[in-house]
């Protein structure tokens, strides 16, 4: 068969050169049979000069299409007068035949986009497929048929690349396929809406058109293709009502449900679902002072129910407590003082009822959102003095029982500090110093560092000061850190006893030991207590915990100080990983101080109300000799000195640290 379509072109083409210079024969009338004799040759789909360019056409689907079974080739291919084609045939315009798509396609954002030389812009062959298998839409084949409308805008609005090269962004796309749309038409449902539903076929244009689908005001009437109940009750709500009247500022479905990841109102991550409502969805508009100042709507009603027990029970995962759409409906909200509502003074008892069943006349009387009244009713007042009345309360009685715990702790510290004991130097003034300095401008750091990360806290704002002064406090405790740092640094090294302290610290296989003694004992497996010397495993832990926290918050702060610099020399996500890290440092460093270094120096029994070692330098050689009962040469210094260490029960010195149970952080 192949070979009879071949010999019968030669023959056209001996006959053509036979007769050159003369005008070419017009093709036969059945111009589709010869025009597949060569077409239908698959070896003809090839690349020409780079570009994709297919000369094949398969018969039986060509046949199948609708241009096959209505139309001979020449019909589309009006410029082909005779064999062979030189030159080629211009491209088919597909507006011969659909004038009034090729018209709507023009005004479109694919055709604008496309005027303006945009070549990633889909054309007609984008979306229907190559002209010669074109079925019609009804045909499950077709790349237009409801079920393939999802996948075939997905060959464009999926493609990262693609649509960020045109200014957009793939997420509607990814968005829709996991929304209860997508899902519904990936299940086989031929309802669901799909691309083409709201946004039209050929005519789609932006949503600031005041003529597209999608633009705000039109939203409700292009949802209510499927959803026509829906916007007949919506349309008569407060807010369909301000729509109607040309208030921008007034919700439409997709202000509520999301545009293309609409999802089911029981799925947990909807924008509608019951923990979601007053949170995020609602709050949106009615947390805000905005409907306050262009309408008189009381602001504050989200975190007026959050703060209620419906709120309170809702944050807590519960279920059942009420919500906004549980009071004032979904579609038909109206306000109070229309008689339909559901907060109508006529029709709470029936409202409040559906979870209190039984509610009465007094059990409705008063506010849900008791934060922002609406007008100062009896019990609005009653609440607010019972709050004013407490606060006092609170205040007063809480002041007292500071002040008067604060006097007893002082005294008793000052007791202590006195004590004519404490004679052994346990910190030297040099040592003091970088103690203090380090005390002061850690402080300063965790109070201003997390004033920042939560400026909402109590704490921030009773900082009383703006994000620039705080920035600077911040900035100012940092570099004093790095210099104390600094200082330590060249302390260890020059000085006697910083070279002291240092070897004193280093970690050695008596401290691994020792933990395992202390934690059997204090389990009550038995064994007694570890015995120290100068330092603990514990404060040693503590001191190179602080070299390196101290390291690692001193190198990012200073990339996120110079952060232009540090990010011309590193690529930007650095800046983000130092700011993780800085932030989760702070929150580490500050909980060990906290709970390990305050109570070892505070807290602790033996050491309460205050290890006075920071301010002086000096304990008592008993309780020195009690905590560090193997540091032999200090006690025995203290000996030497003339202290009697046998304290008030009369025990020796020796005897003191022989029992001296497991030591302390000091």
């Amino acid at each position: 068969m192949r070979s009879a379509r071949y010999l019968a072109l030669a023959l056209l083409l001996m006959t053509g050169s036979s007769f050159a210079g003369t005008k070419a024969a017009p093709p036969p009338q059945d111009k589709s049979a010869e025009c597949l004799a060569c077409h239908n040759d698959a070896s003809l789909a090839k690349d020409v000069n780079g570009k994709a360019v297919s000369l094949h056409v398969d018969e039986g689907k060509f046949k199948n299409s609708i241009h096959g079974s209505m139309f001979g080739c020449t019909d589309c291919h009006t410029d082909v007068k005779g064999f062979p084609h030189d030159p080629a045939p211009a491209a088919v315009k597909c507006d011969t035949c659909h004038s009034d798509q090729v018209a709507a396609y023009k005004t479109s954002v694919h055709g604008q986009a496309m005027a303006a030389g945009n070549k990633q812009a889909a054309t007609c062959l984008s979306c229907h497929g190559s002209p010669h298998e074109i079925v019609v839409a009804g045909d499950p084949n077709s790349t237009v048929a409801h079920a393939n409308v999802a996948k075939t805008c997905g060959s464009c609005h999926g493609q990262k690349f693609v649509m960020e090269s045109s200014g957009q962004s793939a997420a509607p796309f990814f968005s829709y396929q996991e929304s209860v749309h997508g899902k519904a038409v990936a299940a086989g449902s031929d309802k669901a809406a799909v691309c083409t539903d709201c946004h039209g076929s050929h005519e789609i244009l932006s949503a600031a058109n005041p003529k597209s689908s999608i633009f705000k005001f039109n939203v409700p009437n292009t949802c209510a293709k499927c959803h026509g109940n829906v916007k007949n009750e919506y349309m008569t709500s407060i807010h369909g009502q301000a729509i109607a009247k040309g208030i921008s500022s007034a919700p439409v479905c997709t202000d509520c449900h999301g545009i293309h990841g609409i999802k089911s109102h029981i799925d947990p991550n909807s924008s509608v679902s019951a923990q979601n409502l007053a949170r995020t969805t609602c709050a949106k508009c009615h947390e805000s002072v905005r409907l306050s100042e262009d309408f008189g709507i009381a602001g504050g009603r989200a975190s007026s129910y959050l703060a209620s027990y419906h709120g309170l029970a809702s944050k807590m995962g519960s279920k059942t407590a009420a919500n906004c759409a549980s009071c004032h409906g979904v579609h038909n909200i109206l306000p109070s003082s229309d008689p339909k509502s559901t907060i109508s003074q006529a029709n709470l008892a029936k409202t409040c009822g559906q979870c209190h069943p039984g509610a009465g006349d007094n059990f409705i009387k008063g506010k849900v959102h008791i934060e922002a009244p609406l007008s100062a009713d009896v019990g609005t007042v009653a609440v607010s003095w019972t709050r004013r009345i407490y606060m006092g309360l609170i205040v007063g009685t809480i002041g007292f029982m500071l002040l008067h715990n604060f006097l007893i702790w002082r005294k008793k510290a000052s007791a202590l500090r006195k004590d004519p004991r404490r004679i052994v130097e346990r910190m030297e003034r040099e040592q003091r110093i970088q103690h203090l300095l380090l005390l002061v401008s850690f402080i300063t750091l965790v109070i201003t560092g997390f004033a920042l990360k939560f400026p909402d806290s109590l704490f921030a704002r009773a900082l009383l000061m703006g994000e620039a002064v705080r920035s600077i406090i911040h900035r100012i405790a940092g570099s004093l850190l790095i210099a104390v740092s600094l200082y330590h640094v060249y302390y260890l090294g020059a000085r006697k006893s910083g070279r002291k302290m240092m070897f004193d610290m280093l970690p050695e296989p008596k401290d691994a030991t020792d933990i395992v003694s202390n934690l059997r004992y204090y389990l009550g497996l038995g064994g007694k207590p570890a015995r120290f010397g100068r330092f603990t495993y514990g404060e040693k832990m503590e001191y190179w915990a602080l070299v390196w926290g101290t390291f690692v918050m001193a190198t990012t702060g200073l990339m996120l100080w110079f952060k232009v610099a540090a990010g011309n020399l590193v690529p930007r996500w650095w800046l983000d990983v130092a700011t993780a890290i800085h932030f989760y440092e702070a929150i580490l460093a500050t909980l060990a101080i906290v709970v390990w270094h305050f109570y070892q120096v505070i807290f602790d029994p033996d050491i309460y109300p205050m290890n006075w070692a920071w301010w002086d330098g000096k304990m008592s050689v008993e309780t020195y000799a009690h905590e560090h009962a193997e540091d032999r040469a200090t006690i025995n210094a203290a000996i030497e000195a003339g202290e009697d260490t046998s304290g008030e029960t009369g025990r020796s010195e020796k005897a003191v640290a022989d029992e001296a149970p497991a030591g302390h952080h000091d």
